[in-house]
């Protein structure tokens, strides 16, 4: 034992004072610790004597853990010490002094040791206090541990100070506390005679400045001079010293004990001062830190925390920004100015117009919200101005999004999230009015689908209001948006701006660290000293139970009497109450006590000048309470009241025009409505998520105190919050003392990792651990790891938490697998979503609800079993039952439920269920708490109800579908489905009432029929007929036809054609109405078949084509097992009674016949060696490929190459099938080599490929010559004829072998292969039936034999296709699809979603997955849909590599290598994607950025090519994975999404597999998950191949007429006979529309087919039908079959094309200067060939664009003349192909995009010459020079040389002269040339040389006639009347100059812009030109006078006809000669006659 002398305690009474500050100065604790011997001194006046006792001599420490005491310590004993109490000694156990790291007796606890300790700290990179010295830290530290707070204070207080990264510091001092404590006190003694020479005092002075002892009389006291000056200055140190304050004087008590000198400590405090006075505020520090934290530059606060001492100087605070300039002389202090609007951009004045400028927060905020993107969060207070800064954030990113001053709406978003709907609604209010002239459209978003991608890829900034409250029940939403923001800002690497508005937050720190916020940026801290009007806050505690009348009494009282009393003082009052009919009931209860006490002249407002105006207002309103207690000076405003009572009231409040205004919350969210003074009047608020009432939240507290003060009018704000006693201190608390917000994420983790994997960003744990580190409970987790259930253990093991967030996630995991919502396997980590997955996550379904879901739902259920089900979901188990409420829940179940109620009114489901068919009957109900209930089980009803319909609706349950969908709409429209459908419109209850009493007679279908005098007989009121008549048409109805067809015996396609049968009214309708189409089996329980359909405004009576495919159901009721019917039902989404339904007979199905030819074998061969062929040659050929053929070609070798058999070749994708091919023509042309070999491919790409191909192989090693007959090439008739290889597609086949009989070529043909014959189906299948129906005709016609190989895939109806080739036992080989030389495995996925394009971002991740999986460093083909999609699917795979921190996995080549080939690259997607080693393929790039992808990819040094389509056909470049990444295109025509063609499909999975390197292939198929069954189906089985020739036959009967092949209507039939049609029609009848399979009923359809087609022809005057038996070709028809156009557009030129054609007018404008070149423009692109023109999707916006930038508009004004034309601005449409036809015909002639369409134009030539119409004739040349030359008409002809421009023309001079155009430089000399080309001084000389070259090979006409037998005299030719003359007209082109010989190409036009080589043509024309009448017409080509390839001259022969006048006199008529390729060329010849008897 030892004792503490009493010397001890009088060593330093600031210890005591400041122990006594600590413990809150309560005397009753200083005197129970004060030793007993100090009593004397008890009852002694302030002036004690140094002789009592100070306190402190035994201070009762407590160790931080009870078992712990004190450790012994050495000390002298002072023999004069007074007894003191003893404390016991023990030793530290063993544990803890293990603890300490150190043994009990090896280290002393003593000042050394704190500070050696703090040191250390201090030293640690990551200790956070490293600009504190160690003596300061060292006596923060003992100030904290020398206090008397309990241990938790103690521990917290050092967790403050040193930080969580010294944990073993903060074990030692809690373990050591006492022992420390006591040793430096002890150690403090022995320094007593060293410390100046005078003792301590009990005041802490010195002694001798001790006050004396006390005088108890009269005293008198002797000093010296000396004495006074020493007492002068000790009541001076005395003063300095009362000025101290506690955390001063305590800092300077412990300082003392531990021996710190003053002179260090004045240093230490000065550099303090300085270091503050020089930063912008008083404080910038971490948020509850004990010690200084980083300094961040944006945290301003206006005092200090911690321990920061201003004992030795005055701190002032100088605003943000302040700049201090220290020169020799003078130090200077700059104070900033506030941000005036005016040095703002003008576009971002415009959204602070009323403002001069920002206030001072707004101002420090400024540069960074408004000048850069980064991400901000701003904490200040309540009406500090956030809400502007928001708007600063907003014009920055709008200004970043202006184009050449234009701002760009659709390339970006921004998202406002709002905690509350009204503050929702008053933001979008605001701000919709402040960028009202920016045009940019807010709007509220709520709920949106979380698939809904969209809306991401746009955003650009998020703000985020209120963001303090992450820690209240919305937070986790708040994390979920916040932690999905920055992943995509991460993945995508594209920059989304967070910004966080905030009140004042304790630990901001944290927050901005989860926003992504550079603290030293971005992160702005106001405290309340910022707020605009200091706010005096007043707390009431009622000592009355709370909820009691006794307590509302009182309440009321005391709200009045601070009412008046504010009242009196001249205030305004807001009144806040928590349920909208208090409001009412407070503002009545306050008028009353006025009146009571006689003081409502207070309250009155009627001297105001307003108040009549306003008087007259008030009285329109239909609410009787705002009247009455407007007069006596109260308001109320809630949200139940009318938006325009609303607002009413907020304008008179505004106005001064009422005194006190009751309230519920919503008014200081909503509306920003500041009084001077605001009462909370009672805090219990009902609170409907808990079925229970709540504390009013801290939030709404501080948001309703924010509306007190006006900074405008007041100096300072008031608040009053009157609350019951026991919430008192609650309130007090929370409003005075801040504590850290936590996260509330660990909740609602099951539900928002749901989320995350439904949407596809999460796909395995390793993506759920990343994903949680983004949240805000990471962050909080890692700080305050206690408060979220971890130890320090823990923490220390694992910083990052890893294994934390994955214990969380796999037990969220298993809970979604439990409840069937996800796949999870938890050995590997994948999470796998399913249907409920995504439908949680879109409507917000807790997991819970699911699981209860899948309990109860079942397949059919009533109203009440849907009802009672959704009552029992968990957002409804806090809807408690209270007593107060039974009464009216009986009166509510018995009176307003449609339905049974299960459980009663006792349960929470069975309430749930009472209020919401209450809700739905519209019944009153009077319980305030009653009504906020209902309004929450209605809101929360009508969002589950539909996420229960796409339950049912995924599992394919009709009948629970129908009842579901039937309550969703009687929710939505609060009415039940029994009730009238007219109830939905705005008709009366009288009116509705008569309706409901005669709807079980007349039901709506009866009342369409009715007129609108009888629908006003059926109510009794004539006058309401029109207006019920209105209603009943514009009740949404759709009529449905049905047609079916079945593709095999198992899948039925069903055609459904949708037409709108109702009145449109757009505010009835809006823009679109959705509807649901299913079809129902036989049994009405299961859904075959679902679509989502919008019947949009703009084309609702427009027949919509629906093309689907179901399962044929079974019936084991019928003898064939089909059922009788199915259904197709026709549902409205929003309109109950909207449905219609029809049965689809199957009585006359018949199902195709089961002649399925079996699959060929493939045999076990020997492989066949190339010596086979016995051809040295050809083995050559074959050598440099392979040695031996493969298996499928052995076996079909002997076929092919031996025999002169049709074959068909059914294998599927690379088994060789092009070798075959090959087989065949080296046998046509060993047994016919004077023969011609023609192959068809379907598409230029496969037919270009093949050229390649064949032309690098074969045909200089064979000696052969190969020809391409494309669109795009198109050979002379001498290379064609010359040519022994034609390769063409079926398209130019057709049209050249329609006249075989005058082409030789076509007869001489003796094979043709046919490459993907099994397109026989598809768009282009007519013409490859016709072409090999024509060539089996050819060959009988001129008993040659022709043979047809077709090459396909494997075909479910091979011996079909086969009888058709007349293939007999020889020829047909159909292989299963497993004979590919690779195997090939398939994967088929399904994909939710309604809408295309976020379907297709949800395929992104799984096509990365999908290459992660199957072929991670093999090449990889992804097939997209367009070219959007192959930029967008590029982007997200980028961007998942950078996830994986490997974005360059993919690139197999040197980076810089690529870069240098990317730097050529022309289309920016592609040059992005490159480096990162991804390809793209489409028909969009131009051919070197195209063929640098295919070289790159075919070479490796790419892994990943993404393509359209057209790749699968065109080029053969296989690889190990292919993925088809949605088998869905936008086809223009039906305006939507249409499936890609299985054959497309097929091909594409073909090139998965490359037989030379892999030995198998990977096809991973994504598709729209209602179709996944179907691709399952034909993906692995045969297609069967039918013919679409009925689709399209006008077209080929008018060829065969126009040949002569077809005369009469029987050899139509025979034709027929020929075709595949003609065999498909007996297989399967039903599929055509034949009656069945009988002879007579195939030829009557067959018969009727005929008919129908050549009255087509006929009405299109393409034909003339005599005797109704005999068919005759007009012109019309040949001009149709020898363009090969359409017939309907020979009806368009017949119909449209006019007479009277007014040429453009150069220098003209307006009309006259377009002439009517529009309307030729108009009718040439409305032409049917265009029908085909593809529109993508969203190219409407592009056209529009592009109309501005073209001459002619394409809304053509009305015109008598034309009245094609006649469109008015509501009919343009500009998603149109004619209409983009148009608009790029002209783009082509202002030489933007191309679009050439000559044959059209030729067409429409013929047709005029037809009806002789000279100036339209000569008017559509000139428009076919225009489109050659790519220049307008009214363009100087000048322009068509090379590189010349409009400037330069006038330059072109001749002589001094300007020249005229390009007619003058013909025939010039080169020496002329080059003296006019001199002038020009812009151009270079290779420039001129270019021109030089042009010009010489101009064509330089002349033109003579004769007219034979005729008389030539004095040049005029005399002939007889009435008569018919040839002229014979000589045409010579010459070229007068030895120069031209340098010219290439002498007879091509030059037409740089035109995508093909032109030749030179030319028309001659006769006529009369002034009666605008044309004779006679002909095309002439030049030949040669000599047999030189480039000939000086060439003549051009020829004979026209025309018959002479009948009247005598002489004649001037007009011969005019036309180029067709130059504009400025045409010459005129007078043809002069002298008609004489």
């Amino acid at each position: 034992m030892a004792l503490f002398p009493k010397s001890f305690v009088e060593l330093l009474p600031a210890a005591a004072a400041a122990v006594a500050t600590a413990s809150g100065g309560a005397s009753v604790d200083l005197q129970r610790i004060a030793p007993s011997s100090s009593s004397a001194c008890h009852g002694q006046d302030d002036q004690a004597s140094s002789d009592c006792p100070e306190f402190g001599m035994h201070l009762p420490f407590s160790s931080p853990l009870d078992r712990i005491s004190r450790r012994p310590v050495a000390a002298p004993v002072d023999d004069s010490a007074t007894d003191v109490d003893q404390l016991e000694i023990q030793e530290y156990p063993p544990a803890y002094a293990s603890a300490l790291s150190v043994k009990p007796d090896e280290e002393t606890f003593d000042k050394q040791w704190l500070l050696r300790r703090c040191t250390q700290h201090l030293g640690m990179a990551d200790s956070g206090n490293a600009h504190m010295s160690p003596e300061q830290l060292c006596i923060d530290v003992f100030s904290i541990l020398r206090t008397a707070k309990n241990d938790d204070d103690i521990q917290n207080a050092l967790v403050d100070l040193i930080g969580y990264s010294d944990f073993d510091f903060i074990a030692a001092l809690l373990a050591c506390r006492q022992v420390l404590v006591e040793n430096v006190m002890l150690e403090a003694l022995h320094r007593r005679d060293d410390l100046p020479g005078m003792a301590r005092g009990g005041d802490g002075l010195p002694a001798s400045q001790q006050r004396g002892p006390p005088s108890h009389g009269a005293r008198v006291t002797v000093m010296s001079e000396s004495e006074k000056q020493q007492l002068k200055a000790q009541r001076k140190e005395r003063k300095k010293q009362s000025k101290m304050s506690k955390e001063e004087f305590d800092n300077t008590a412990t300082a003392s004990l531990l021996g710190f000198d003053g002179d260090h400590l004045r240093q230490a405090r000065a550099e303090q001062l300085r270091a503050a006075s020089n930063a912008p505020m008083a404080s910038n520090k971490n948020p509850g830190a004990g010690a200084d934290g980083p300094v961040y530059p944006n945290v301003f606060k206006s005092s200090n925390g911690g321990s920061t001492l201003s004992a030795f100087g005055t701190r002032f605070v100088l605003p943000p920004g302040t700049e201090r300039v220290d020169e020799k002389d003078f130090e200077e202090i700059t104070i900033p100015k506030r941000i005036a609007i005016s040095t703002m951009e003008p576009f971002a004045q415009l959204a602070f117009n009323n403002y001069d400028s920002l206030n001072r927060v707004q101002s420090i905020v400024f540069p960074v919200a408004y000048e850069t993107s980064e991400n901000m969060l701003v904490c200040a207070p309540t009406g500090a101005g956030k809400t502007d800064i928001a708007m600063l954030t907003v014009l920055r990113t709008v200004s970043q999004h202006f184009v050449d001053g234009v701002l760009q709406h659709d390339k970006f978003k921004i998202v406002y999230v709002a905690p509350m709907k009204a503050l929702a609604a008053e933001i979008v209010r605001k701000f919709s009015s402040r960028l009202a002239g920016l045009q940019v459209r807010w709007d509220v978003v709520t709920r949106k689908s979380v698939g809904d991608t969209e809306l991401a890829q746009k955003v650009k900034l998020l703000i985020i209001d209120e963001v303090h409250l992450l820690h209240e029940g919305r937070g986790a939403v708040i994390e979920s948006i916040v932690a999905r923001t920055l992943r995509l800002v991460e993945s995508s690497q594209s920059l989304i701006r967070v910004v966080g508005l905030s009140a004042t937050l304790p630990n901001y720190v944290d927050v901005a660290m989860f926003l992504g916020v550079n603290p030293y940026v971005g992160l702005f801290f106001f405290d309340a000293g910022f707020r605009p009007v200091p706010l005096e806050q007043h707390f009431i505690g009622v000592k009355a139970k709370a909820g009691s009348t006794i307590c509302q009494s009182k309440m009321n009282q005391i709200c009045y009497d601070h009412v008046v009393d504010l009242v009196r003082g001249g205030h305004q009052v807001m009144v806040f109450v928590h349920a909208r009919k208090e409001t009412v009931r407070t503002a009545q209860t306050l008028r009353e006590e006025a009146l009571n006490t006689d003081e409502i002249g207070l309250f009155d407002c009627s001297e105001d000048p307003q108040f009549g105006i306003f008087l007259k207002e008030v009285q329109k309103s239909k609410n009787k309470e705002l009247k009455e207690l407007f007069a006596s000076g109260f308001g109320i405003h809630h949200a139940g009241m009318l938006r325009s009572d609303r607002t009413l009231t907020e304008r008179m409040f505004e106005k001064g025009l009422l005194k006190v205004l009751c309230c519920t919350a919503t008014l200081a969210w909503g509306v920003n409505l500041p009084a001077y003074a605001v009462v909370i009047k009672g805090t219990q608020v009902y609170n409907a998520d808990k079925g229970a009432f709540v504390d009013l939240s801290i939030l709404d507290v501080l948001q309703i105190f924010g509306r007190a003060g006006r900074p405008q009018y007041e100096d300072r704000g008031v608040g009053y919050i009157i609350t019951t006693h026991d919430k008192l201190n609650h309130y007090v608390s929370a409003m005075t003392q801040q504590h850290p917000i936590e996260s509330t994420f660990s909740e609602k983790l099951v539900d928002n990792l749901n989320a995350e994997i439904s949407l596809g960003t999460v796909t395995n744990l390793d993506e759920a651990v990343k994903w949680l580190s983004y949240t805000y409970l990471y962050v909080r987790m890692r700080k305050n790891p206690f408060q979220y259930g971890l130890d320090w253990k823990e923490v220390q093991d694992d910083p990052h938490l890893g294994k934390r967030r994955r214990d969380l996630l796999v037990s969220a995991g298993k809970v979604l697998h439990k409840t069937q919502m996800v796949v999870f396997d938890e050995r590997t980590g994948y999470l796998t979503p399913k249907d409920l997955s995504r439908i949680a996550s879109n409507y917000y379904i807790s997991h819970s609800t699911i699981e209860i879901f899948n309990t109860m739902m079942r397949p059919q259920m009533t109203e009440a079993d849907v009802l009672s089900m959704l009552s029992m979901s968990s957002e409804f188990e806090n809807i408690k039952s209270r007593n107060e409420e039974m009464t009216e829940l009986k009166g509510l179940l018995a009176n307003e439920c449609a339905c049974a109620v299960k459980g009663g009114i006792e349960t929470n489901y069975g309430k749930a269920n009472i209020l919401l068919q209450s809700y739905i009957s519209r019944a009153y109900i009077d319980d305030f708490a009653l009504v906020s209930d209902t309004a929450y089980v209605a809101q929360n009803s009508s969002r589950i109800l539909r996420a229960l319909f796409e339950i049912a609706m995924s599992r394919n349950w009709g009948p629970t579908a129908t009842v579901i969908l039937s309550l969703c709409k009687t929710v939505d429209r609060r009415m039940w489905s029994y009730e009238h459908p007219l109830g939905q419109f705005d008709l009366s209850a009288e009116i509705l009432g008569k309706l409901e009493k005669s709807y079980d007679k007349i039901n709506m279908e009866s009342m369409r029929d009715m007129n609108a005098s009888e629908l006003g007989d059926l109510v009794r009121h004539h006058r309401m007929g029109d207006t019920i008549y209105r209603c009943v048409h514009q009740f949404p109805s759709l009529h449905l036809e049905a047609t079916i067809a079945p593709i095999t015996r198992t899948v039925l396609r069903v055609t459904l054609n949708v037409t709108a049968d109702f009145m449109w009214s757009e505010k009835v309708h809006g823009k679109s109405e959705p509807w649901w189409i299913w079809v129902e089996g036989p049994e009405n329980t299961e859904i075959l078949y679902s679509e989502y359909l919008l019947i949009h405004r703009r084309n609702y009576q427009e027949t919509q084509k629906l093309g689907f495919t179901i399962p044929i159901p079974r019936s084991t009721t019928t003898t064939d097992g089909l059922p009788p019917q199915i259904y197709i039902r026709a549902t409205s989404d929003r309109w109950i009674g909207a449905e219609n339904i029809i049965p689809v007979s199957f009585k006359h199905l018949i199902l195709p016949e089961l002649n399925r030819a079996p699959h060929t074998d493939l045999l076990d061969l020997q492989p066949l060696p190339i010596s086979a062929l016995e051809n040295p040659v050809l083995e050559e050929i074959c050598r440099k490929r392979f040695q031996y053929f493969n298996p499928v070609q052995t076996q079909i070798f002997h076929t092919l190459y031996r025999t002169q058999h049709n074959a068909l070749i059914g294998a599927p994708t690379g088994s060789g099938k092009t070798v075959a091919a090959e087989l065949a023509m080296w046998s046509a042309f060993r047994d016919f080599p004077k023969s011609k070999v023609v192959y068809i491919a379907p598409l230029k790409a496969l037919v270009r490929e093949r050229v390649q191909d064949w032309r690098a192989r074969l045909t200089d090693a064979m000696g052969r010559k190969l020809v391409e007959l494309t669109g795009d090439v198109t050979p002379d008739l001498e290379t064609i004829q010359s040519a022994d290889i034609i390769i063409t597609t079926p398209e130019k086949w057709d049209g050249v072998s329609r006249s075989w009989q005058t082409r030789k070529y076509v007869t001489d043909v003796s094979l043709v292969i046919i490459d993907e014959i099994h397109l026989l189906g598809g768009d282009r299948g007519p013409i490859l039936e016709v072409i090999v129906s024509r060539m089996k005709h050819i060959s009988a016609s001129t008993s040659k034999n022709i043979r047809v190989v077709g090459l396909s895939t494997a075909l479910a109806n091979a011996s079909d296709l086969a009888d058709w080739l007349g293939i007999g036992n020889v020829g047909l080989f159909n292989f299963r699809h497993s004979v590919r030389p690779v195997p090939l495995e398939i994967f088929i996925e399904g994909y939710p979603g309604k809408h295309y394009c976020p379907r297709m971002i949800s395929m992104n991740k799984p096509t990365y997955a999908a290459i992660m999986t199957h072929s991670p460093a093999k090449p990889v083909i992804v097939f997209v849909s367009s070219r959007r999609q192959t930029r967008l699917t590029a982007q997200d795979l980028i961007s998942f590599c950078a996830n994986d921190d490997n974005p360059r996995r993919f690139l197999h080549m040197p980076e810089e290598e690529i870069e240098m080939l990317a730097s050529n690259v022309r289309d920016q997607a592609l040059k992005l994607a490159l480096p990162f080693g991804i390809g793209l393929h489409h028909a969009g790039l131009v051919d070197s950025d195209r063929k640098l992808s295919e070289e790159l990819f075919v070479n490796g040094k790419i892994q990943i090519l993404i393509a359209t389509s057209t790749l699968a056909w065109g080029v053969n470049f296989p690889a190990h994975l292919v993925v088809v990444k949605g088998t869905e295109f936008y086809d223009a025509k039906v305006k939507g999404y249409v499936d890609f063609p299985i054959t497309d499909v097929l091909q594409m999975m073909g090139r998965a597999g490359r037989p030379q390197f892999d030995d198998s292939g990977v096809a991973v198929i994504l598709v729209h998950d209602i179709k996944k069954n179907f691709y399952k189906k034909f993906l692995h089985e045969p297609f069967p191949v039918e013919s679409s020739l009925h689709t399209c036959l006008e077209e080929h009967l008018n060829a065969e007429i126009t040949s002569g092949s077809i005369k009469t209507k029987q050899d139509a039939m025979d034709y027929l006979s020929w075709t595949y049609l003609y065999r498909r029609v007996r297989m399967n009848p039903t599929f055509y529309g034949a009656e069945d399979t009988s002879d007579e009923a195939c030829n009557q359809y067959l018969s009727s087919l005929i008919d129908t087609a050549l009255d087509s022809l006929e009405e299109a005057e393409c034909i003339e039908i005599v005797d109704d038996f005999e068919v005759l070709p007009t012109s019309y028809g040949k001009i149709a079959s020898y363009y090969y156009l359409r017939y309907k557009t020979m009806g368009v030129l017949k119909r449209r094309l006019a007479p009277n054609f007014r040429m453009p007018v150069a220098g003209a404008s307006g009309e006259q200067a377009a002439g009517d070149l529009p309307k030729l423009l108009r009718i040439l692109s409305d032409v049917a060939e265009y029908d085909e023109l593809p529109v993508r999707h969203n190219e409407d916006l592009l056209n529009r664009d592009l109309e501005m930038l073209v001459p002619f508009s394409a809304k053509i004004p009305k015109d008598s003349r034309s009245p094609f034309d006649a469109q008015d601005a509501g009919s343009v449409q500009y998603d149109s192909p004619h209409l983009k036809a148009f608009l790029l015909l002209q783009a082509h002639m202002s030489r933007l995009p191309q679009l050439p369409s000559i044959r059209v134009v030729q067409a429409m030539i013929d047709a005029c010459v037809l009806q002789g119409f000279f100036a339209t004739t000569l008017g559509l040349m000139t428009l076919l020079q225009c489109i050659k030359q790519a220049r307008w008409s009214t363009d100087s002809t000048l322009l068509t040389l090379p590189h010349v421009a409009s400037d330069m023309v006038p330059l072109f001079k001749r002589d001094g002269r300007p020249m005229a155009g390009l007619a003058d430089f013909a025939g010039l000399e080169p020496r002329e040339i080059d003296s006019i080309l001199g002038n020009v001084q812009p151009l270079s000389a290779t420039q001129r040389r270019e021109i030089s070259n042009v010009v010489l090979n101009l064509p330089f006409m002349a033109i003579s006639y004769e007219i034979e037998g005729g008389k030539s005299k004095e040049g005029r030719w005399y002939v007889s009347p009435g008569t018919v003359y040839k002229v014979h007209l000589h045409v010579t082109r010459s070229r007068p100059y030895k120069a031209w010989r340098q010219i290439q190409k002498p007879n091509q036009v030059h037409a740089p812009r035109f995508p093909k080589p032109q030749s030179e043509g030319w028309w001659v024309m006769i006529g009369d030109e002034r009666k605008n009448e044309l004779w006679a017409l002909k095309r002439a080509r030049q030949r040669r006078t000599s047999n030189s390839p480039k000939p000086q001259r060439s003549d051009m022969r020829l004979t026209l006809s025309f018959e002479t006048p009948v009247n005598l006199g002489e004649y001037d008529f007009d011969i005019v000669l036309a180029s067709d390729g130059y504009l400025g060329l045409n010459q005129r010849q007078p043809l002069r006659i002298c008609v004489v008897a």
